[in-house]
């Protein structure tokens, strides 16, 4: 409270309108969004984009400063403000050294999936920080609402936080919105109402552009690795469809203190890494993700008015063109094996060091080595890990690798790209080896991915709209861990614990 005073004591002195707390914020990350995507197809926006970009706070030089850009690491960075060398969720996988076994950001054994067929149900423990919502509750308790909304389990759990209400998710095995006993022994009425109606569904057969989705519902819903729901423009309008419902059925933005509501717009990352960046797939999901966004305004207009509400919007990591996109434009690049350096690495252990499994797990770029095995042979972690690296060096199109060593005492190449991998990096769960390929070179088996700390995987939008905002266009330099020291400050509460940013106060 004493920051929030601070604050508004500044915004009067400088002549400013202090920022009014909001009835509810709603906190859009849209995965795998390049900021350019705003631009490319601003012509054909009408809806919640179009709204955005001429009534907000435009951020255009909006970046994320750690590595790797990926999905987990990316939302639990949007609502904390923080690092992964502080936060731990270091990717969305990792080989747990303290566990002895891989792991997910949201992976609990101790909790269980509500509303599904079972299984373990997930939750935000292994991230180590506090969020906007976290520290809302904290002050406010039970007078606030906050739940997270997504496809995927670990976009609505770490943005959510720890505190939070509820956290809902898509489950791919039963067709259901889900949740976890971290959060709730059962189901709310409104879910199991809007589950029993089976909205996916109605898309089996659909033809989308070209493309005849499956008619056989295992197919349909598919894997996490492959869903053609997901991977269409249908995965993000079920999940608007869910929203809207839970803005009533919770009562958001009608409780006495601000309410939170954390939504993440997955399918746009499903069909990028399925058919390309500027697909006309990617272009398609893009233009109705404005769309659905619009829809979700006209709600939040009926139910609450446009003066009570906060919409932040961001993306949680950018992307990579595909192989054919840089071909097609005379770019260098292309794809590797994601399976080439750990290979690589692999088979280099074994001639120096004899046989073994020496590689634990490797997961985007990031390679973690079986330190049992090391240990068993009296061997020299240090030196093993330089062996690793040279193997590493030696596959094309790596541009640089860093050891565990090198980055915990700063040895790499001091540029911008080495810092972050550096100052990204935790020291319990850090893997042994991180490599960066050279530009336009996507690590994947898929038509394109993302992961470096390159301008296209890193620049994402941050827009502000709502009561006490300045619109206009802010071209300076930001993190996007601006977001959350910003917004706490709006709220009035502490700085969630981790945060690295600053506070916006140009925009107030």
């Amino acid at each position: 409270m004493r920051k929030f005073l601070s604050v508004l004591l500044i915004a009067a002195s400088l002549g400013l309108a202090a920022p009014k707390k909001p009835k509810l914020v709603v906190a859009i990350i849209i995965d795998q969004f390049r900021y350019d995507f705003l631009l490319r197809y601003r012509s054909e926006y009408t809806g919640g984009f179009d709204r955005l970009l001429t009534r907000g706070a435009v951020f255009t030089n909006a970046k994320y400063v750690h590595f790797p850009t990926v999905t987990g690491v990316g939302h639990s960075t949007f609502l904390s403000g923080a690092l992964p060398s502080v936060s731990g969720i270091v990717g969305n996988d990792w080989w747990d050294y303290d566990e002895g076994k891989h792991v997910t950001c949201v992976g609990d054994i101790a909790a269980r999936m509500v509303g599904g067929n079972g299984g373990e149900g997930g939750s935000p423990r292994r991230m180590l920080v506090s969020t906007v919502g976290d520290e809302l509750k904290t002050m406010v308790g039970h007078k606030s609402h906050v739940i997270g909304i997504s496809l995927k389990d670990r976009s609505a759990m770490l943005t959510a936080g720890h505190s939070a209400d509820a956290a809902y998710w898509f489950d791919l095995k039963s067709g259901n919105f889900v949740t976890s006993t971290y959060y709730m022994a059962d189901l709310p009425g409104w879910v199991k109402d809007f589950n029993a109606a089976r909205p996916a569904e109605k898309y089996r057969g659909v033809t989308w552009l070209d493309h005849k989705l499956p008619q056989d519902v295992k197919e349909f819903f598919g894997n996490s690795t492959t869903s053609p729901f997901e991977a269409s423009p249908y995965g993000n309008e079920v999940m608007e469809q869910f929203v809207e419902r839970a803005l009533g059925a919770e009562q958001l933005g009608r409780h006495e203190a601000t309410d939170i509501v954390a939504v993440s717009y997955s399918s746009n990352d499903k069909v990028g890494h399925e058919y390309g960046t500027y697909s006309r797939e990617e272009h398609d999901v893009t233009v109705k993700t404005d769309q659905l966004i619009g829809r979700l305004f006209r709600a939040l207009d009926a139910q609450l008015g446009p003066d009570n509400v906060l919409v932040i919007l961001t993306g949680d990591h950018g992307v990579g063109p595909s192989e054919a996109e840089d071909k097609a434009n005379h770019m260098p690049g292309g794809r590797l094996d994601p399976k080439l350096v750990k290979n690589t690495i692999q088979a280099a252990l074994e001639k120096r060091y004899g046989a073994g499994q020496w590689v634990a797990g490797s997961w985007d770029l990031s390679i973690y080595l079986q330190r049992d095995l090391i240990r068993s042979k009296n061997l020299d972690p240090a030196e093993v890990r330089r062996v690793a690296l040279d193997a590493a060096m030696s596959v094309p199109h790596v541009a640089r690798a860093y050891t565990r060593e090198q980055l915990l005492s700063g040895m790499g190449v001091r540029d911008p790209d080495g810092r972050r991998m550096m100052e990204s990096y935790n020291l319990r769960r850090g893997p042994d080896i991180e490599f960066l390929p050279e530009p336009f070179w996507v690590v994947t088996d898929k038509a394109t991915s993302h992961g470096t700390t390159y301008v296209y995987d890193s620049h994402v939008p941050v827009v502000f709209l709502g009561p006490g905002i300045r619109p206009g266009q802010y071209n300076g330099n930001i993190a996007v861990n601006d977001i959350a020291p910003t917004l706490a400050t709006i709220l009035g509460v502490e700085t969630p614990s981790g945060s690295v940013g600053r506070v916006l106060t140009e925009l107030f």
